[in-house]
């Protein structure tokens, strides 16, 4: 087989003109950069979460970059509220699935309305936002599913059954999404993170202290850290930028995967 005589092309700078973008969990973390990443690069981001002053704020710190005024919108919406949800999904041309919420308890301590909380806004509103958002991806043959999961959709942890039950369940529906979407011209992947520099990996510390006996200054090293090659918290700039890759013309074969962002966590 001869070679190909064109060039080959290279990456070219993500442009995402004209592409409307729904991040959730947006008012802060992963979720805030996400929103911020995918405006720079020419989306209409609509930026949902529960917290209508941190929106506020997303917003105004979208207005106070070169270019990016008007960029972001906030709509402030309560996951649990699932038809809310899959309207507000209505259009998006990208979706983000980040929202998250998490508590350290043994399961035999676990509340279980806390477990079905978590298994709502991390389970069934994506797949509410997913179904929401597919028929107008299906209509103009092109659409970009992001679900922010995590390690743990792919390792388990003790302590975090509904936070490990949501995540592996996020990674079999963004799989399920993309087999049916792939003819449609819609992809679905998931990244897959270790710990993030977010408030709801600080949060965690003083938890799992209190689940391991440990003083706080030695649960991330000793914990959290404890399997993970490169010791330290991802940022969450880092994770944004994956997340933009999988939006843009570059990644239209990739879909169905788990691309780990977790240090070497799961090279073990």
């Amino acid at each position: 087989m001869t070679a190909p005589t064109t060039p080959p092309r290279h990456a070219a700078a993500l442009d995402l003109g004209g592409r409307t973008a729904l991040v959730t969990g947006a008012a802060g973390g992963i979720g805030r950069a996400c929103a911020l990443r995918l405006a720079a690069a020419g989306a209409k981001v609509r930026a949902v979460d529960r917290d209508a002053a941190g929106l506020d704020a997303l917003v105004g710190q979208a207005a106070g970059l070169a270019g990016l005024t008007g960029a972001v919108e906030a709509h402030p919406l309560d996951l649990t509220d699932l038809d809310a949800a899959e309207q507000a999904a209505a259009g998006t041309d990208i979706l983000v699935n980040n929202a998250g919420l998490q508590l350290v308890r043994p399961i035999e301590a676990f509340p279980p309305d806390v477990f079905h909380t978590v298994l709502t806004v991390m389970l069934e509103a994506p797949f509410r936002l997913i179904r929401g958002a597919l028929p107008h991806m299906y209509g103009q043959r092109w659409g970009r599913i992001v679900n922010i999961s995590s390690v743990h959709g792919l390792r388990a942890s003790a302590y975090k059954s509904a936070y490990v039950a949501a995540k592996h369940g996020l990674e079999g529906l963004s799989k399920t999404a993309a087999l049916e979407g792939a003819e449609h011209g819609v992809t679905s992947n998931c990244v897959s993170p270790g710990y993030v520099r977010t408030p709801l990996v600080e949060r965690q510390l003083a938890d799992q202290a209190a689940a391991h006996g440990l003083p706080e200054e030695r649960v991330l090293a000793d914990v959290l850290l404890q399997d993970s090659a490169l010791k330290r918290l991802i940022e969450p700039d880092e994770v944004a930028e994956a997340v933009a890759y999988l939006c843009g013309a570059q990644a239209s074969f990739i879909t169905g995967i788990s691309l780990p962002l977790d240090g070497g966590w799961t090279a073990h």
